[in-house]
């Protein structure tokens, strides 16, 4: 059974996806404890959401760079007395450019941000949710992590792929215990992501049908984890996309997506 307040920590949530998924919680009735590295726009959503819908709204500036974090987090959420109910693990970002034009500090941060971070929030948070038998977890994984890989971002697909396997294994084993895990899977999304990678100006090449605004995203990403749904790739285009490279000989698939991704990527 769910708490008459779950509550909801959810991560990269100053912007974004993650500041939909902030906005979709509350109106259900959710407590939330939010985290980025920006705390002055944390701030200004917890007071919008507090006057919106009445909710108690933590606020804990964190870079989940710091390899210190997650845990940080947890501990500091326990020091509240507060037990999470739902996970978003929604933090990440791109990074820009062929893998070695990049020095190896810049890899590290991101794999530590989407790999590691996600990871380690949800060892440390599952054990309570197992106890209290309920719980939510949603990992913002990606459309890429069903494609193949192309030039750029070149840890970004791999990364994804990952989230992906990981949440269709914790599902496996935490489905009898009342919670439920969920890789959610946008394509192109309506967000900042673009303007800080610096490819905005790409991106706007692509056409309308393939955008989807991060309130579509996250309302199919609600719904999915409470369906039970392991994986879910958000929009029937993303879904067409997904089922196309399914179907497709690899060796086609690949040079297609090159030869795509040849005309949307950052130059070094």
């Amino acid at each position: 059974m769910a708490p008459a307040r779950p509550l909801s920590l959810v991560t990269g949530a100053s912007a974004g996806i993650g500041a939909s998924f902030a906005r979709a919680l509350a109106a259900r009735g959710h407590d939330l404890a939010l985290t980025a590295r920006r705390r002055e726009r944390l701030e200004s959503l917890a007071v919008e959401l507090h006057q919106q819908h009445g909710c108690t709204v933590t606020v804990l500036a964190a870079d989940l760079a710091d390899p210190a974090a997650p845990k940080a987090l947890c501990e500091e959420l326990a020091q509240r007395g507060l037990a999470v109910d739902w996970l978003i693990n929604n933090a990440g970002y791109g990074v820009p450019g062929s893998f070695a034009a990049s020095d190896w500090r810049t890899h590290a941060d991101f794999l530590q941000v989407l790999l590691n971070a996600p990871v380690e929030l949800a060892w440390r948070l599952l054990p309570g949710m197992h106890e209290r038998g309920y719980g939510r977890i949603v990992n913002v994984a990606s459309l890429a992590g069903h494609v193949p890989g192309t030039a750029g971002h070149t840890l970004y697909a791999p990364a994804k792929v990952f989230l992906i396997k990981f949440s269709q294994g914790l599902a496996l084993e935490s489905r009898e215990r009342g919670v439920h895990v969920c890789a959610l899977c946008p394509g192109f999304t309506y967000s900042e992501f673009h303007d800080v990678t610096g490819t905005r100006t790409l991106m706007n090449k692509l056409p309308g049908f393939m955008w989807q605004n991060a309130g579509e995203v996250v309302a199919e990403g609600i719904a999915a984890v409470e369906r039970g749904d392991a994986v879910h790739v958000t929009g029937r285009v993303n879904r067409l996309i997904k089922g196309m490279f399914k179907l497709m000989p690899d060796r086609l698939a690949f040079r297609l997506s090159a030869r795509q991704g040849r005309r949307y990527r950052q130059a070094d």
